[in-house]
């Protein structure tokens, strides 16, 4: 299952180009009372001062600068989207398709920026943001981040978005089947073996296909080559150090930048962070039963307003609620594009986001009692249709950075095993991720083994009941990294616990302060602060379909 919704370019990329601009500074000034492990103090809340009274100087273990002055990179105005968000600097740059061959054949990055307005012996160097997947564009994380923060911190910074290899704006964009995810598709769960074995020759198809058209590339794709584009980024802005922010996929592509770099990591922020020794055959099985609880949270939630939705008054209620609109859509998919597939794809962004709850209730309650199926269709439309680039970049950078079990037998067993306790993406998941059983590209036996010596303070931000990355793999990844610190929000089940909409102040306060200063929660464990959740969704909120 990807590390961040299948629908982020609507649901969580929406969410947070909206949330960065309707949230304005004093909402992000403004903390609530967060407490440490046996304390009640509050969360620091930088202002423009206090961004001030560090500055960035260097130390006697800089190899060079930090703040860019002698960058190789030519910007040019933006067009199109990033155009309209205001964002200002585009560009592209050139890295080795192979670094071990640096001279030989080279592919392209597309990046942007919103520069640091700080004066330059105020700022503090370049920021890069990666919102995840793998796959996902971070382009538009640039504005999202630059806006999110607090003023004061953000304009010490140049925030710059980029489009990992194969992904998006950069060149190659990865595909491998256009019509993949054409509709609707045959159901997750298998009724039988014959049906099973069509599922299997799905992804041997998909696999093949990918080989056919980019079978140069493959090889090339791994999360340790992403870091090494990471590399060459910083090395074309010429400073010694980078600071950077991540989500999902991206908290492991920063562990796997300060394993391979840890001297050239200036501050990191981690949100939502992969346990790097699941990666990615276990990480997805953990998923499985995550997901599951927050499935389960969403029927509990729209029980307590049966009023509203009258799909039940009981969370066994709703569930049955759901599975006969599946079976439903199953025979007669809506409007002939929403089958039972379909439905789980959508309703599986759910467990990312919570936001958009209401809607994803409402529009199952219109079908099942009115039986109108246009609020299925546009809920599918805005959070369940899969990008073919992103999908494609998925399974080519987690198909190559480890093997995977190449027995079939391997997975339906597990499958099956786990679909007892977890049905809900059992099945999905695992044919979401089937393709890696026939990958073509060899891969290593073991994932990286994780290194946290050499590097700064690291601030990590954790939901408790995160499905796509659960808090006990996150708390795997944070004994592998002594210098970090983590924010844990108490019942956040939300992928992604900064920058959201609404905003979680309490985080909020944590990043500024880290970003301005920094200043890193200090009590002692695997603990190091907390922050209360932000409440549930009532009916009405949220992002519409």
């Amino acid at each position: 299952m990807s590390m961040r919704p299948p629908g982020h370019r609507t649901a969580r990329g929406r969410q947070a180009t909206a949330a960065a601009l309707t949230i304005g500074a004093a909402a992000l000034l403004a903390v609530t009372a967060c407490t440490s492990p046996g304390s009640t103090a509050t969360a620091p809340s930088p202002s423009a001062t206090s961004a001030r009274s560090a500055p960035p100087a260097l130390s006697t273990q800089d190899a060079g600068p930090i703040v860019p002055d002698h960058s190789t990179l030519k910007w040019h105005s933006c067009s199109g989207q990033l155009a309209q968000q205001g964002v200002p600097d585009c560009t592209t740059l050139s890295v080795p398709l192979n670094y071990a061959d640096p001279r030989g054949r080279h592919i392209s990055l597309a990046l942007d920026m919103v520069p640091a307005t700080a004066p330059p012996s105020q700022q503090q160097g370049i920021m890069l943001v990666n919102p995840g997947g793998p796959g996902a564009s971070g382009l538009p994380w640039a504005p999202a981040l630059a806006q999110g923060l607090s003023p004061g911190v953000a304009r010490d910074y140049d925030i710059v978005g980029f489009d990992p290899r194969g992904v998006g704006s950069s060149v190659p964009a990865l595909t491998c089947d256009p019509g993949f995810f054409s509709g609707p598709r045959p159901n997750y769960v298998p009724a039988g073996a014959a049906a099973e074995q069509v599922l299997i020759d799905r992804a041997k198809t998909y696999a093949n296909d990918c080989e056919r058209s980019f079978g140069w590339l493959l090889p090339y794709m791994t999360t340790q080559d992403v870091a090494r584009d990471m590399d060459s980024i910083r090395a074309a802005f010429g400073v010694a150090k980078i600071n950077y922010y991540a989500f999902s996929w991206g908290t492991y592509l920063g562990q796997v930048y300060g394993t391979l770099f840890p001297g050239r990591v200036r501050r990191m922020v981690l949100d939502s962070t992969v346990d790097p020794a699941g990666v990615w055959y276990t990480d997805n099985i953990d998923q499985d039963y995550a997901f599951q609880a927050r499935i389960n949270a969403f029927y509990a939630w729209t029980a307590n307003y049966d009023g509203t939705y009258h799909l039940g008054s009981t969370a066994a209620q709703v569930r049955a609620a759901y599975y006969r609109a599946r079976d439903q859509l199953l025979t007669a998919p809506a409007g002939g594009i929403v089958g039972a597939d379909e439905l789980d794809d959508t309703f599986v962004v759910g467990g990312y986001l919570d936001e958009i709850w209401p809607g994803l209730a409402q529009a199952l309650s219109s079908y099942l009692n009115s039986g109108q199926t246009a609020g299925l269709i546009a809920q599918y439309q805005a959070y369940g249709v899969q990008s073919v680039n992103e999908f494609a970049v998925y399974n080519a950078v987690q198909c190559t950075d480890v093997s995977w079990p190449r027995s079939w037998a391997y997975w339906s067993s597990d499958t099956e095993l786990v679909y007892k306790a977890a049905p809900f993406y059992a099945w999905g998941n695992a044919w979401f991720n089937a393709a890696c059983a026939f990958w073509p590209v060899p891969a290593p036996a073991r994932p990286l083994q994780i290194s946290g010596a050499g590097l700064p303070g690291i601030l990590m931000l954790q939901g408790t009941l995160d499905a796509a990355t659960p808090y006990a793999g996150a708390q795997d990844a944070h004994k592998l990294l002594p210098s970090a610190r983590m924010v844990v929000v108490e019942g956040g089940g939300n992928h992604g616990q900064s920058l959201e909409n609404p905003s979680n102040s309490c985080v909020q306060g944590y990043v500024n302060a880290y970003l301005a200063t920094g200043t890193l929660p200090d009590a002692p464990g695997l603990v190091n602060a907390t922050c209360p959740a932000v409440p549930d969704p009532t009916p009405g909120s949220g992002a519409a379909g």
